[in-house]
């Protein structure tokens, strides 16, 4: 299975990303965010970071960056397409996920484990996943997810979220929302499930005796559901 990683000026979780997709059997290239055309890919991720120093609205610029018009593109021919933190809010400034990013309800960075409940199990990213309870971690200073009602009904009637912010038994309510996000949602779909914006890194959280193994769960899944 192929990979992407596309590296934006200020992108500073690439190369974390690029060492978990390697470690659970994608072969994985760096791109450029200059280049105009991604290589051949299976799945194509958009990483955390501050691309453009989080200048104007976080994600805004690189959202038009020369590469995203190939990232587009092949999020529209159905191919997989994962934006994680920075990367979320990428997407959401080009309009591949719905919704936008404000700064965090108590207007501080946030930087620790969070667990997350996975919503939807027949999308490419979570389809036999063994476990629904799952402990990222996230850091990001504008990660609040909202939309308007119109378009949480949307959402919601569609399936699209793919995970809420939950406590280690699952209980999903305020309580347990780090950044005040609407419904405690840290991460959706488009409306086709192949294009996946989520706040919380799983890149993280892929070794056991450093962070945590829950990551690995999820990358060894999304692999064997690919192929």
């Amino acid at each position: 299975m192929k990979s992407a990683v596309i590296t934006f000026p200020g992108s500073n979780c690439d190369r974390d990303m690029h060492v978990a997709l390697n470690k659970f059997g994608f072969k994985n290239k760096m791109v450029w965010h200059n280049d105009n055309e991604i290589p051949k890919s299976d799945l194509v991720v958009l990483p955390g970071g501050f691309s453009y120093g989080d200048y104007l609205r976080c994600g805004s610029m690189a959202s038009k960056s020369k590469i995203m018009k190939s990232v587009i593109d092949f999020a529209k021919s159905g191919g997989l397409v994962m934006g994680i933190c920075n990367g979320f809010q990428i997407l959401v400034e080009t309009g591949l996920v719905p919704g936008v990013l404000l700064r965090n309800k108590y207007l501080e960075f946030i930087c620790k484990n969070v667990f997350v409940k996975v919503n939807d199990k027949d999308s490419s990213y979570f389809k036999y996943l063994d476990k629904k309870i799952l402990e990222f971690h996230i850091a990001h200073n504008e990660g609040n997810y909202f939309c308007s009602k119109d378009q949480l009904k949307e959402i919601e009637d569609n399936n699209q979220v793919a995970v809420y912010y939950c406590n280690e038994q699952g209980q999903i309510n305020d309580q347990y929302n780090p950044n005040g996000s609407i419904k405690n949602i840290a991460g959706i779909f488009n409306k086709e499930k192949n294009v996946l914006g989520m706040m919380p890194h799983p890149e993280r959280m892929i070794d056991k005796s450093l962070s945590g193994e829950d990551g690995s769960i999820f990358f060894e899944n999304l692999i064997n559901n690919i192929k």
